[in-house]
């Protein structure tokens, strides 16, 4: 069973994500906040993390930085959630190490789930899943649907930022 650390301080979105990823196969592990995620990434050695990015004590972004900078902790993919919607967040975050980045409200935790589980085995299978393949940011929209997905069942493209940015206002 593939071990999620999910770094969140909103207990509300915890209880959703716990459901879904619990559904689907994972055993969850959870840290209402920065230090706390530190501190179970050690010991746990997850195989995602999901990170918010607004929290208290240690913001989403600080904790990357600790992540990425830690022999220990550095190479288990992080997935950035946020309520946030710029693209600024997303590019701090990608340039710091994260796989991708995810807003929320253009989500629905099954969804989220879905992925998590396309890329846990992806990653299981020996390949390392593209960060682009679909993740890529949409090419000209700016209102994404968050209840479109792909045909194999992952999100659309809407809210999860790949490696390059790019130009979108």
């Amino acid at each position: 069973m593939a071990k999620v650390l999910l770094i969140e301080d909103d207990p509300l979105v915890v209880r959703m994500y716990q459901k879904v990823l619990s559904f689907e196969g994972f055993e969850i592990e959870v840290a209402a906040d920065g230090r706390e995620g530190l501190k179970k990434a050690e010991t746990l050695k997850p195989d995602l993390i999901f990170c918010d990015i607004m929290m208290p004590k240690m913001n989403g972004i600080e904790v990357l930085d600790r992540l990425k900078a830690n022999p220990d902790t550095q190479a288990i993919p992080v997935i950035m959630l946020t309520n946030l919607s710029g693209t600024r967040d997303a590019e701090i975050a990608i340039s710091k190490g994260a796989f991708a980045y995810m807003v929320k409200s253009e989500y629905r935790p099954k969804e989220v789930a879905a992925y998590a589980k396309e890329f846990i085995q992806s990653k299981s299978a020996g390949t390392t899943p593209s960060k682009d393949k679909d993740t890529s940011a949409p090419s000209q929209s700016t209102t994404p649907d968050p209840a479109a997905s792909t045909a194999t069942g992952m999100p659309s493209t809407a809210g999860v930022v790949p490696e390059k940015v790019g130009d979108k206002a």
